[in-house]
């Protein structure tokens, strides 16, 4: 077998997909929950015309934008490695996944691509009213994106509505292949999780402002925001991920054992806190673990039985140190999101938000936990599949190119050079932009004249200043 470093040419292009799949990840996450926000605060603004809300979606929107762009540049270069690097898998199961991936670019793409030179660029060329649409639409479209990726990457784990003729996948009910077991599990747990990546980094830099001096209005807006879906959010994540672990102990029994190190069937699995596993003894080193909790979670029976990894042959168990540790970094960064979201609401219901320094420095700080566990939780899915590229159908060796492993080697390196250059300056420019603030945001847009009440017309002024109608003052200030 042709290797390099010890490494053949399926490994190799195992550790691309996933270099690139980390980078690429990430940005579609921000902006789906980001393109959420955004709208959230045009929709405010309209209501209440207060100006620090139109300040705060433009601020964003041009974070938004940078975002966007990385995360188109960064997906071209995953479907590229399909034909380079997995032609057989695109062979065949194109059949099936072809498909889902056009309705993508035909449905949600086009929508954002329509719209979202509206939104970007249309602040004093359009009504107010019809920019506020165009963001709404927008964010329609990134999560309708988000739909049909979850349901091609559902597929890949529980495939549904299809038949194997001579080796390929024909697809036979295009409503089980879309909706397949996994992915209403799948798809909420996503998107919850891309609110809460993007409620984080708005919290923290409402936090970063409020400590700095600077932007109070505006950091208080993040912080009630931000603070107050996390607050939501994170409880109603670690529900969802119960039922998508139940769902997961259905069709992929290997991956739970994994995910739990839980190696004998014969008896009731405990939960382990923390382990060191050894696969090649089937045991774990410095366990600690609580007997027959983890059977309670996972059967609701105190003596209930799991299938053990020692219950499946070794080529068909998932590699079981990676996907037991991301589980782990993933709910306890869970935990912690519930904790600032519940301490965090507290505080500002109470009014001692400003007052709690040391909570503010560490909020600030805690702006990359959901990445964190975004793409530990993204680790634990993909490599908890594995041996499989499409779960029983596909194994990932048989999905290979036929490649050497020096030219997928190369290609690796390029991209990690290529990778940190470009996306490190986006990064930063992110970065400086957060840094400066919205200070230097132009005003908000004139407001079309309307008559008023004796029929003379109002004069156009700037809709930041205009006074809140009727019954908006006090919804304003709740919105402060």
């Amino acid at each position: 077998m042709d290797t390099v470093l010890g490494m053949d040419a399926t490994l190799l292009s195992r550790i691309q997909f996933a270099f690139t799949i980390s980078f690429h990840i990430i940005f579609p996450a921000f902006t789906i929950g980001l393109s959420a926000f955004i709208a959230t605060l045009e929709v405010m603004w309209l209501a209440t015309r207060r100006p620090h809300l139109h300040l705060l979606a433009r601020f964003w929107t041009k974070i938004f934008a940078v975002s966007f762009a990385m995360g188109v540049v960064s997906g071209i270069v995953m479907e590229y490695q399909i034909g380079t690097n997995w032609s057989r898998f695109a062979q065949l199961l194109g059949n099936v996944l072809g498909p889902l991936f056009s309705y993508e670019v035909l449905t949600a793409f086009f929508l954002e691509a329509s719209f979202l030179g509206i939104m970007l660029f249309g602040w004093n060329r359009f009504p107010p009213w019809l920019h506020t649409m165009a963001s709404v639409i927008v964010a329609l479209g990134t999560a309708l994106s988000g739909f049909w990726i979850l349901s091609a990457n559902s597929w890949m784990h529980t495939p549904a509505g299809f038949a194997m003729e001579d080796g390929v996948a024909v697809p036979l009910n295009w409503f089980q292949i879309i909706f397949n077991p996994s992915f209403p599990y799948r798809f909420t747990h996503m998107m919850i999780a891309t609110y809460l990546v993007t409620s984080l980094v708005v919290a923290a830099t409402g936090a970063r402002y409020l400590l700095r001096g600077q932007f109070r209005e505006e950091a208080l807006t993040m912080l009630r925001m931000g603070l107050g879906m996390l607050a939501v959010m994170a409880p109603l994540q670690a529900v969802v991920g119960d039922l998508h672990g139940l769902n997961t102990l259905e069709h992929q029994p290997a991956k739970v054992a994994a995910i739990e190190a839980h190696w004998d069937g014969a008896h009731p699995a405990p939960l382990v806190l923390f382990a060191w596993p050894d696969e090649e003894n089937e045991r774990n080193l410095a366990q600690v673990a609580i007997p027959n909790l983890g059977s309670l979670i996972l059967t609701h029976e105190w003596e209930g039985r799991l299938r053990g990894l020692r219950d499946f042959p070794r080529e068909d168990r998932p590699p079981v140190a990676p996907v037991f540790f991301s589980f782990r970094i993933m709910v306890a960064i869970g935990f912690l999101l519930i904790a600032l979201g519940w301490y965090g609401s507290w505080l500002l219901w109470r009014g001692r938000l400003e007052q709690r320094r040391w909570f503010l420095q560490g909020l600030r700080r805690a702006w990359p936990l959901g990445f964190v566990a975004l793409l530990a939780g993204w680790m634990v899915t993909e490599i908890g599949r594995q041996p499989w590229i499409a779960y029983g159908v596909l194994r990932t060796a048989d999905a290979v190119s036929p490649v050497g492993a020096m030219q997928v080697l190369v290609s690796l390196v390029l991209f990690v050079v290529v990778y940190f250059v470009v996306f490190s300056v986006g990064i930063w420019y992110i970065y400086r932009m957060i840094t400066k603030g919205p200070q230097d945001m132009p005003g908000p847009e004139t407001l079309p004249t309307r008559p008023l009440a004796g029929g003379q017309p109002e004069q156009k002024q700037s809709a930041g200043t205009e006074p809140a109608p009727p019954g908006g003052g006090i919804l304003g200030e709740g919105l402060r």
